[in-house]
C-alpha cells in the first residue's frame, strides 16, 4: 500500500466529550482504498476530550489557548498541519453515517481540478426540535439529490450579491476542500462568524466550483435550549451581516407573519411526521410554536441591531455567552 495520504480528516475540539467517541469510531471505520489520517485541533477543552483523544494513539493532537481559537483562522491551521491532499472537516458534534462517508465526500474533487470545496449532508439527530429538523431537512433537500453530485458555480446569470450567497451556502460541520487551495490560494477568512459561507461565496465569485455530495452524511443537530436556539439565530444573522451577506431589516408585521407561516408549516409537518409517538407528536404540537416565535423575534432583533454596538451585540449572543 501507498505511504500517500489522501486526505486528512481535521477535527476541531473544545469540550466534546459528548460524541467525539462515537466521532472516532466512526471515521476510523471508514473505507477508503488510499490511507488517510486523523488531525485533532483543541481549543482548550477542560472535559474529558483529551482523554478520549488519548484513546486513539493513531490520532495527531495539536493544541492551542482557548484565546487563540477562530472559526477561520483555525480550519487554516488544520489545513496546514495536514499531510493530505484534501482536508475533510468535522465539528466535534458532527458524527459521519456510514462507511462511506469519507470516500463520497472525496469522490467529487476527481470530476475536475476546478472543483475546491465539497459539502456533505446534514442529518438531524432523532430528538432534534422539529423546528430545527425541518429547518436542516429542507436546507439540505434544497441543495441537490442524495442520487447525484450537485455543482455550484458562477454562470453568466449571476449579477448580485444575493445571487453568489444562494449559490456560495457553505457549512464546514461536513466538507472537504484541497489542501493546496487553502494553503496557497484562498485560505479562510478570519471573521468572528460565518467563515464557512464567506469562503463559499469567495471560491464561488473567484471562478471556482463548489460541489454539494448529498451521500457523505453526518449526524448533526445543535443540542440547544429554547433560549440557546435564540441567540444562535442572532450570532448566524448578525455574522451574515458583518461579512456582506443581504440581510433586509424585518418589520414587526413581517416578524408576526414569518412565526405564523411557521407554526403552520411545522405543525402539518409534525401531523404527516411517522418518527414521532403520538404522544411525542402531542407534545411537540404544544411546545414547537414557542421555537417559532423565539426564532423570529430574534431575527427581527438581529436584523435591527446596530453591528458598531459591541455591548449590544455581546449581550444577545450564544458565542459570548459561552466566553463569559
Amino acid at each position: 500500500m501507498s505511504d500517500h495520504i489522501r486526505a486528512t480528516v481535521a477535527i476541531l475540539t473544545y469540550n466534546g466529550e459528548t460524541y467525539l467517541e462515537r466521532i472516532l469510531q466512526q471515521v476510523f471505520a471508514q473505507r477508503l482504498s488510499e490511507p488517510f489520517e486523523v488531525l485533532v485541533v483543541d481549543s482548550g477543552s477542560t472535559d474529558s476530550t483529551l482523554n478520549i483523544v488519548a484513546r486513539y494513539p493513531e490520532v495527531r493532537l495539536h493544541s492551542i489557548p482557548n484565546s487563540e481559537f477562530g472559526h477561520g483562522k483555525t480550519r487554516n491551521l488544520a489545513a496546514q498541519l495536514a499531510q493530505g491532499d484534501f482536508v475533510a472537516f468535522l465539528t466535534h458534534d458532527a458524527i459521519p453515517i456510514g462507511d462511506s462517508w469519507l470516500s463520497e465526500l472525496l469522490d467529487p474533487f476527481s470530476l475536475s481540478p476546478r472543483i475546491v470545496g465539497v459539502v456533505g449532508k446534514q442529518v438531524p439527530r432523532p430528538r432534534c426540535f422539529p423546528l430545527l429538523k425541518y429547518e436542516i431537512q429542507g436546507v439540505f433537500d434544497r441543495l441537490g439529490p442524495d442520487i447525484g453530485t450537485t455543482l455550484y458555480y458562477k454562470a453568466p446569470f449571476v449579477r448580485d450579491d444575493s445571487m453568489l450567497s444562494v449559490l456560495g451556502f457553505y457549512s464546514d460541520v461536513n466538507s472537504a476542500a484541497r489542501r493546496e487551495f487553502l494553503v496557497e490560494t484562498l485560505p479562510y477568512r478570519d471573521v468572528p462568524y460565518a467563515e464557512d459561507q464567506l469562503f463559499g461565496k469567495d471560491l464561488i465569485e473567484a471562478g471556482y466550483i463548489k460541489v454539494y455530495a448529498g451521500r457523505a452524511a453526518v449526524e448533526h443537530s445543535n443540542d440547544l435550549t429554547r433560549a440557546e436556539y435564540g441567540k444562535r439565530i442572532f450570532d448566524e444573522t448578525v455574522g451574515l451581516r458583518r461579512i456582506g451577506f443581504p440581510v433586509s431589516p424585518l418589520s414587526r408585521g413581517d416578524q408576526w407573519r414569518l412565526t405564523l407561516r411557521g407554526i403552520i408549516g411545522d405543525t402539518l409537518r409534525l401531523m404527516r411526521d411517522p418518527a414521532y409517538t403520538w404522544k411525542r407528536r402531542l407534545f411537540w404540537l404544544a411546545i414547537n410554536p414557542s421555537y417559532q416565535v423565539r426564532k423570529w423575534h430574534t431575527y427581527r432583533r438581529s436584523s435591527l441591531v446596530d453591528l458598531d454596538d459591541e455591548s449590544a451585540v455581546a449581550r444577545h449572543s450564544l458565542e459570548h455567552s459561552k466566553k463569559s
